[in-house]
């Protein structure tokens, strides 16, 4: 069993269980996964957050450590799969998102100091990840 946060188009967020992701990526193809408040079928899966138990350095070799390195890559790798590469326009985009001029979608990108104030004081949430560039996006 695998749960999911999932979200609907309305931006209802939800939990859904299935067996495996192919199962759930087979039922949501089908428009078998609905949204509870509203019942949308338009559903796609989200980021979950992530608890992590600490342990003390003389248990580093316990089974069910952390890998904090391969933790943090999956993220990365999870938000470049998932997030749209908007870059620059990330603080438009997101007000167009907020103000309903654009479709709801998770976006990823860059934003000034000033911009992250305009858009906090628009009530818009956001959360900053540092994501390291890739060999391919490095210039020569």
């Amino acid at each position: 069993m695998i749960v999911f946060d999932l979200e609907c188009s309305s931006g209802h967020k939800f939990e859904g269980w299935f067996d495996s992701l192919d199962a759930f990526e087979e039922q949501n193809r089908k428009r078998l996964v609905r949204c509870p408040s509203c019942d949308d079928s338009d559903i796609k899966r989200v980021m979950s957050p992530i608890a992590v138990k600490r342990l003390h350095a003389e248990n580093q070799s316990v089974p069910g450590t952390i890998d904090y390195r391969r933790l943090a890559k999956e993220v990365v790798e999870y938000i470049r799969h998932n997030f749209e590469d908007v870059g620059q326009r990330f603080p438009a985009e997101a007000l167009k998102m907020h103000y309903g001029v654009a479709e709801k979608r998770n976006i990823r990108g860059s934003a000034t100091e000033e911009e992250e104030k305009t858009l906090k004081d628009e009530g818009i949430e956001f959360f900053k990840v540092p994501v390291p560039q890739t060999d391919e996006e490095k210039e020569n």
